[in-house]
């Protein structure tokens, strides 16, 4: 599943292409890809004569700002564009967004197409297919449409993903400190691949309950989340199996990985073979002598 790095990845990647350009329509090639509203015209009506002001990421999530497509004109100091919703966007498992001309084959598993001015679309192409996609209408909030915005926690790079957050969030806790990464509503964005990491470099075993790890390993965990998530980040992601920049680029952190899915490989710090179990349905990588 894309996390927080390639989704940043896409999210930058559309910003610099997608901008102030009339979308025109589309086609939903898999009904139940579009998760509001539930009648696929109204998606389609709903975007069609709109243009994209700006891509953010909240967790995993993608968000769009819609204004009027027609007239547009850069913003001086004093402008203030008109407000067409929001379209969001959540890549799940499997989900890619390829910015491609019309002429380009269709993908085997393109689930919808965005027709935008100037000879090109957008598309969203999911093999598992859980992927979802939102139009937020204008005068709603984003959060009341796409429910799983209300239960993100902090963004790791915020202010309010401190070292006093984390402590709090995490000592009382008996809970493998593997699985509390995981939690969405503890902070946002972190997956399988980036918790192993950055448990690797803490030197903190997967299992590990929470109350007992103390200040200082607790600090050393939020350092290196924001170290692993930035150096992914700069590498433009990781792709072991589908994920794929809007260019259609692999992303390039998975050849330097620490532990994750090197099961049976050496340590790169130790030489140790890198060991993998399960937890409450995943797998977590691990080297038995670094991480204790």
């Amino acid at each position: 599943m894309p996390e927080l790095p390639e989704v940043e990845t896409v999210c930058r990647g559309l910003n610099l292409v997608t901008l102030h350009q009339t979308i025109q329509g589309g086609d939903v090639l898999l009904n139940r890809t579009i998760a509001y509203p539930l009648s696929v015209q109204d998606f389609l009506e709903g975007l069609t004569g709109t243009a994209i002001a700006q891509w953010q990421r909240r967790g995993k999530y993608l968000l769009a700002e819609l204004i009027q497509g027609t007239g547009w004109q850069p913003p001086t100091p004093d402008f203030r564009s008109p407000t067409a919703g929001y379209l969001g966007i959540h890549l799940r498992m499997t989900g890619q967004l390829l910015w491609v001309a019309p002429s380009e084959p269709l993908q085997k598993h393109a689930r919808v197409r965005l027709f935008f001015e100037g000879q090109k679309e957008l598309r969203f192409v999911d093999q598992r297919t859980f992927g979802q996609i939102w139009w937020v209408p204008p005068g709603e909030a984003p959060e009341r449409v796409i429910t799983g915005l209300q239960y993100l926690g902090p963004e790791p790079f915020s202010d309010e993903f401190s070292l006093a957050y984390l402590v709090k969030q995490l000592k009382h806790r008996r809970r493998p400190v593997k699985n509390a990464l995981l939690d969405q509503a503890i902070v946002a964005g972190i997956g399988n691949i980036y918790a192993d990491e950055a448990l690797f470099l803490s030197g903190i075993h997967p299992a590990t309950l929470c109350i007992d790890l103390s200040r200082r390993k607790i600090d050393r965990l939020r350092t290196n989340i924001l170290q692993v998530l930035q150096t992914s980040i700069d590498a433009r992601g990781t792709t072991f199996n589908t994920f794929r920049s809007v260019e259609g680029v692999n992303g390039n952190y998975g050849g330097v990985a620490w532990v994750y899915a090197r099961d049976g490989e050496p340590c790169r710090t130790c030489g140790t073979v890198i060991q993998r179990l399960r937890m409450a349905g995943r797998s977590a990588h691990f080297c038995p002598h670094c991480q204790r």
